[in-house]
């Protein structure tokens, strides 16, 4: 993070603190208190991105007890020497994946996202990758991320119409078409590529 945005982590960090205060304080007036700092957080926010400040309050500011990162799953399947993307609503492409349902492991919601977006029955093999979403992805959002890349296998299925894709490719990774970058980058397509191709693969971590 460059100091243009320290900003950002003083406003993520005093969010935290007061979401903390707000689930343990007893004392009515500290309770006070840390829902002012937290308001001020949202305040921060709203002004240095111009987003309407009860938007910004109703994504950053509403979870309840110790806050701890979200986490989102991508998955990498692979035919020909050629990697799945699916086609975003907004032209872009991206591996499978999404954020983790409350109900579901990360080896369940991985497979679930590739059946929703892309039509395909897979099956998870092991983990590429467990990300600290800030240190790769742009933009830097206003809470942690943490990005689980799993190696999967299609085992069949079809393409069906939804709301969140419209339709998936294979490419190679020297003809890679207009990324989500803010889901996925080519530092991370290629980083699933070398799991592809690697006989003994060490899962990364950060």
């Amino acid at each position: 993070m460059n100091k243009n945005e320290k900003w950002l982590e003083w406003a993520v960090e005093l969010q935290a603190l007061a979401q903390s205060g707000l689930y343990y304080g007893k004392d009515k007036f500290d309770i006070e208190r840390y829902q002012r700092i937290r308001e001020i957080s949202a305040e921060m926010l709203s002004y240095k991105t111009e987003i309407p400040y009860e938007k910004v309050y109703d994504i950053f500011c509403t979870d309840t007890g110790y806050q701890t990162p979200k986490i989102d799953t991508r998955a990498a399947i692979f035919k020909d020497n050629k990697i799945l993307l699916v086609h975003e609503a907004n032209d872009t492409w991206s591996l499978p994946g999404g954020w983790v349902d409350v109900n579901l492991s990360v080896e369940e919601n991985t497979i679930k996202e590739v059946k929703e977006e892309a039509g395909i029955d897979a099956v998870v093999k092991k983990i590429i990758a467990v990300q600290d979403r800030e240190k790769h992805n742009l933009p830097i959002y206003a809470y942690k991320v943490c990005k689980i890349f799993s190696l999967c296998e299609a085992t069949g299925g079809s393409f069906t119409e939804n709301i969140e894709t419209t339709g998936y490719d294979y490419f190679k990774l020297e003809n890679l078409p207009k990324l989500a970058e803010e889901k996925n980058n080519e530092e991370q397509i290629k980083m699933c590529f070398e799991c592809y191709k690697s006989e003994y693969w060490e899962t990364l971590f950060d």
